[in-house]
């Protein structure tokens, strides 16, 4: 069987299925957030200090990555659409002009990490060896995140294209490279020096690296129209302005929350390196109960574009719903076993006695936070996919920036909760957006926002398997 047989048969088969689409996403997104994971693990046996510098750093260097996401998302979004109303050759060209676009994007962002990282970590209060070693970690990851805009893109279109499983693989490529080489240079053996935190970003920019070589070749092995060189440095502007439609306003949703959250981490400073720590440590094991719902977000998303495209709006809107059900099931189930294990899990990071009582208040209210994370994640996902892109941006403004934080200052400082006010001030804030993007697509007013004109005659099922 050919590659273009083949990719015809993924998609006819496997593009409206669900479970064929997440599961694949699911494993990847677990073996990048492993990445953190990795370091925050192998660096607690460095100190506290070093989880609580890359912490930090990670803290803008995610921002930054979101900023990246207006290419790559955007991008995935319109060719979506462009696939399911069958216009293959655009939707190989808006990958390409995605490539160009946020490799620009990502040199401009290393350039600035290079030149003003210090600065920023001075701002949030840092100070001795977690900021030298945060600030190490900053010039070398920050610095490389060019590489890291190009997988970004890279990843988004080939499981746009339904090869999820191809794109887990390299994901899986990359985190054993990651942690072969934090073993090698964040403790020195095998001759090697041992660096720390230093070693950790090393091993992260390296792997990317050498992932971002195997991106390329799959994108040119499986995508059937292939891209010419032309089609990366003439930009036509008519994808341009789709890819920006969508990809904008999702970035600054994005970095909203990220920036609110690095309001939060300031806040934290002031309560103390346990407070920090433990905040470091809880998010890391948040990843794992938001990860399936995350997954089922961007899945349903790939559905969702295509049949926009398609003109089949009625089995999107069903569809979407089916989707929030199973992450909400998921995400109560998770969160209730770790609330159940949260002493022996925290136990495997830390022994100190002060990081174990502060991490085990705030992920019993967890249970909270997550859930009301779960509409936010798949209903927002859907009506990016849909077109609907500004209004997730309006509730951000007013519930994010306008209640949250506020919020979160009177309970941290006012009340005295500490850590706990921070929870709780997130946790109202994803309910609120949550209750409003409920609304948002019932409404139905998504509908009339498509990026692509389905082709006349286009709207007939297509072997839509679209049950879990």
């Amino acid at each position: 069987m050919t590659v273009a047989e083949r990719q015809t048969g993924q998609q006819d088969g496997n593009a409206y299925n669900l479970f064929k689409l997440t599961w694949p996403i699911f494993l990847e997104l677990f073996l990048f957030m492993l990445i953190g994971i990795t370091d925050t693990f192998m660096l607690s046996g460095v100190s506290d200090a070093a989880v609580s510098a890359v912490g930090a750093a990670n803290q803008f260097i995610f921002i930054a990555i979101l900023i990246l996401e207006v290419a790559g998302h955007g991008a995935s979004i319109v060719v979506a659409q462009y696939i399911g109303s069958k216009k293959m050759v655009d939707a190989a060209r808006v990958g390409a002009v995605a490539v160009t676009l946020n490799l620009l994007i990502g040199i401009a962002i290393s350039v600035s990490f290079v030149l003003f990282g210090n600065a920023l970590l001075e701002r949030v209060n840092l100070q001795g060896q977690i900021l030298q070693m945060a600030q190490s970690y900053m010039i070398i990851v920050g610095g490389s995140l060019f590489i890291q805009a190009i997988i970004n893109t890279l990843a988004s279109v080939i499981r746009t294209y339904s090869f999820t499983k191809e794109s887990m693989y390299i994901s899986l490529g990359i985190n054993v490279l990651h942690v072969i080489g934090n073993y090698l240079l964040i403790f020195g053996h095998f001759g090697f020096p041992a660096l720390g935190v230093e070693g950790a970003a090393i091993s992260t920019v390296l792997s990317r690296a050498l992932g971002l070589l195997v991106y390329f070749w799959a994108f040119y092995r499986l995508i059937e129209v292939k891209v010419a060189f032309k089609d990366y440095v003439t930009i036509k502007w008519t994808y341009v302005s789709k890819i920006c439609k969508v990809g904008i306003p999702s970035a600054v949703e994005q970095i909203m929350y990220h920036g609110c959250q690095a309001v939060f981490l300031y806040y934290v400073t002031y309560l103390g390196a346990s407070s920090l720590a433990s905040r470091q440590y809880v998010l890391n094991l948040s990843m794992f109960i938001y990860l399936f719902s995350l997954a089922i977000g961007m899945g349903t998303a790939i559905i969702t574009g295509r049949l926009v495209g398609a003109g089949r709006r009625e089995e999107a809107y069903s569809r979407v719903w089916k989707s929030l059900r199973w992450g909400l099931l998921y995400t109560v189930v998770v969160n209730t076993v770790i609330i159940i294990f949260r002493e022996p899990i925290m136990g495997l990071f830390t022994t100190d006695p002060e990081i174990l009582r502060i991490s085990s208040q705030i992920i019993l209210l967890s249970i909270l936070l997550e859930t009301g994370r779960v509409f936010n994640i798949v209903l927002i996902n859907s009506l990016r996919a849909a077109g609907d892109t500004q209004f997730p941006v309006y509730m951000g403004l007013i519930s994010m920036v306008g209640i949250s934080l506020p919020l979160g200052y009177v309970l941290v400082f006012h009340t005295e909760l500490g850590l706990a006010g921070v929870w709780l001030a997130v946790a109202i804030d994803e309910w609120i957006r949550g209750v409003m993007m409920f609304f948002r697509w019932r409404s139905r007013v998504w509908e009339q926002k498509a990026l692509v004109e389905p082709l006349e005659g286009n709207g007939s099922r297509v072997n839509d398997s679209a049950s879990v």
